[in-house]
């Protein structure tokens, strides 16, 4: 009568145990790949987020569609069978993510257009132009076949150890870039103006950012797909905000904070594995932000909340000891309050609510702090 949920139940346990001792190759394989991908992702997400470019990284992953589109049509048209090659699909995101970044900062230096509208043009622009060639692939002979909806949605259980060198690779790459460049980035983020004033080249370092952005951006499309990827790149840095003020601790937990979501995320997919593994991996980096959002040390509602509470009780105190001090002043005269003789007296609560007017469960919640 019990056999069938004692058996899932025990069937559930194994693929939990198998999943976080790593006993599957496969599950090596991902979780090597996309927790390099989410430590590059927190860290140059954290330059785009201080850059105010948070919907850059948007833009980015929406510009990849048209170019993934075009380089299979071009492929197909070259060699036919070679749309599918990986490699030619990411070289066609990268051109048509840069084309799309590149278009938006021309529109912002050479037009009176503020940001978020340049970037709302360009994302609108570029994936209405991707759906409209992704229209076109499937009505081709090998369209259907293609798998080009991987790079949408994402598929991290394709990845293969060669996928794992090239994302620990380009992730290395992008570190050393984020340490070496950590100054010239953190004064183009906080004042560009400084920046240039003091020789900095501002220009090739937003274009550097741009490529870093687009970079990651590709290396994520295959794991978590070109429409959730940007959570990569903005989640770790905002839940590392509420964390700290200072921009390298702030680096360090956001790289921290986009590996741990990463790696629990595909362990989790792998113990369930009809929950595919980009989505959940997103969903715990949205966790870890919660977390963060509640209970960060310098931002989060729970420390700002304690902090406002200790605040008020003591304003709350210094009013009632001031309510006290006006009381008992007429009657023992300016010359006689000291701290010894306050102490031998009586004060009347209804005199003292009398005099500031509080409500009665005020007027105990202070005395209760001011007994405590």
């Amino acid at each position: 009568m019990f056999a069938v949920p004692v058996l899932a139940a025990d069937s559930m346990w194994d693929l939990f145990s198998r999943a976080i001792s790593l006993r599957d190759y496969n599950t090596r394989v991902v979780m090597g790949g996309t927790t390099m991908l989410g430590i590059s992702g927190g860290l140059v997400g954290t330059f785009l987020i201080l850059r105010k470019r948070a919907l850059a990284a948007d833009v980015v992953s929406h510009a990849a569609l048209p170019g993934i589109a075009v380089a299979f049509l071009l492929a197909e048209r070259l060699v036919p069978g070679s749309g599918r090659s990986t490699s030619v699909l990411l070289l066609g995101a990268f051109a048509s993510g840069l084309l799309g970044m590149g278009m938006t900062l021309a529109i912002r230096r050479w037009t009176r257009i503020k940001d978020d509208a340049a970037l709302a043009i360009v994302l609108g622009l570029f994936f209405g132009l991707g759906m409209a060639l992704f229209t076109v692939v499937q009505r081709t002979r090998t369209g259907n076949a293609a798998g080009l909806s991987h790079f949408i949605f994402g598929k991290a259980a394709s990845l293969v150890a060669a996928d794992v060198w090239l994302i620990g690779g380009v992730s290395a790459i992008l570190a050393l870039l984020c340490g070496g460049l950590f100054k010239e980035f953190s004064l183009l983020c906080f004042d560009e103006e400084f920046a240039a004033a003091r020789g900095y080249r501002t220009g090739l370092l937003d274009w550097l950012l741009t490529l870093m952005a687009v970079t990651v951006t590709l290396i994520g499309l295959q794991s978590v797909g070109l429409l959730l990827v940007v959570a990569l790149l903005l989640i770790p840095p905002t839940a590392a905000r509420f964390w700290t003020n200072d921009l390298k601790v702030m680096s360090i937990l956001a790289a921290v904070i986009g590996g741990v979501s990463c790696a629990g995320g595909v362990v989790f997919s792998a113990a369930f594995p009809r929950l595919a593994a980009g989505p959940v991996i997103v969903l715990s980096g949205a966790g870890l932000f919660v977390v963060s959002l509640v209970f960060g040390k310098e931002r989060g509602l729970w420390p700002r909340w304690q902090s406002q509470r200790q605040f008020e009780q003591r304003i709350g105190r210094s009013d009632l000891l001031r309510a006290c001090y006006e009381l008992l002043e007429p009657i023992r005269g300016s010359d006689e309050t000291t701290q010894e003789s306050l102490t031998t007296l009586e004060i009347d609560e209804l005199e003292l609510l009398a005099i500031r007017q509080w409500p009665p469960g005020r007027f105990r919640g202070l005395v209760s702090t001011a007994v405590r």
